[in-house]
């Protein structure tokens, strides 16, 4: 069955996510924040800037309009920087057609409130709407999927059927889709490993081998776990697609905007100078300095946490930090 889809963020991961949809035969409007953006989409039929290389399917438009975006829609895609979630979603609020699910593909956690994604959601759409909304988690880099390659992730919903619905409408033989009802415990594995893949990207620029990067992505896993227990989240699901599994992609592709930060922060380059130089978001950035300070709140100790706080946010030499965390008190690993 053929559906409009509506899809607003024409990053790369939105852009690869309404290829993905278009080519299941859906007809796709691709919403960009500029007219201009979205022309030069339409044009050429590929999304230049975010991502080159991928002919865009002839059912797919881009759009900068968002009332036409949106207009008898039966599938919305939120796929906003975090950075820019509000504003976005305050203006499609009362334009959101009646019925239609709506998928949240946004990893990252507000530092203005500390409130998860989902949180943002229930406090800018009506009651009414909050069941239709799902949640995308799992390890899925937006160029392997414009290039059909196997990729598996999960869909977290508080309503089954409106799950079920956004599973068959972008499962294909190449992008398998789980779902599940612990909307908190996907959020938080998706936000946070980022903030884990910077600290692996530092231990790699600072010339570490695999046994760094294994102990960092081990027990980075391990304070992920800690404050998703204490947000309620079911464990199991730090252990699947959304936790375990984002974090290991994300923590050693190269694709992974993250880790790359995290790499020039290892070889000795500052902040701005890597920020400037970026075309896309790295979410980890924002979502350390809100991670920080909600397991400050919770009382949750993050240590791997603390110490990128420290060194993007204190200008703390990684060496420095990296010292910190080895000479931590002596204590038994399942603490």
């Amino acid at each position: 069955m053929t559906v409009k889809v509506a899809v607003l963020g024409a990053g790369s991961w939105g852009t690869a996510l309404s290829k993905l949809l278009a080519e299941n035969g859906h007809r796709t409007l691709l919403w960009a924040r500029y007219q201009h953006e979205a022309d030069a989409i339409n044009e050429a039929r590929v999304n230049e800037v975010y991502l080159p290389g991928f002919t865009l399917p002839e059912n797919l438009h881009a759009t900068g309009d968002l009332d036409e975006a949106l207009a008898d829609a039966e599938l919305v895609l939120s796929v906003v920087p975090t950075i820019g979630l509000r504003d976005v979603l305050g203006k499609a609020a009362s334009r959101l057609p009646a019925g239609a699910p709506i998928l949240s593909c946004t990893k990252g956690i507000e530092t203005s409130t500390l409130k998860l994604v989902s949180e943002i959601f229930e406090e800018l759409l009506p009651k009414a709407l909050h069941g239709r909304v799902t949640y995308l988690a799992g390890p899925s880099f937006a160029r392997e999927v414009a290039a059909r390659m196997p990729t598996a992730v999960t869909v977290a919903g508080t309503d089954e059927d409106a799950c079920h619905r956004v599973q068959a409408l972008l499962m294909n033989d190449t992008f398998r889709v789980y779902t599940t009802d612990d909307v908190v415990g996907c959020e938080l594995g998706g936000a946070l490993k980022n903030v884990i893949a910077i600290a692996a990207g530092v231990g790699d620029g600072l010339g570490f081998g695999h046994n760094a990067r294994a102990a960092i992505i081990t027990r980075g896993l391990a304070e992920i776990g800690r404050l998703a227990a204490a947000l309620g989240a079911h464990p199991m699901t730090i252990s699947g697609l959304a936790g375990i599994g984002d974090l290991v992609l994300t923590c050693t592709g190269d694709l992974s905007r993250n880790r790359t930060v995290g790499l020039a922060l290892g070889r000795g380059q500052k902040l701005a100078d890597i920020l400037a130089g970026m075309t896309m978001v790295a979410e980890g950035v924002n979502t350390t300095k809100s991670a920080h300070e909600l397991a400050e709140k919770r009382g949750v100790e993050m240590p791997i946490t603390a110490a990128m706080y420290r060194i993007l946010y204190e200008d703390q030499d990684p060496r420095t930090a990296v010292v910190d965390l080895m000479t931590r008190r002596a204590r038994p690993e399942r603490d």
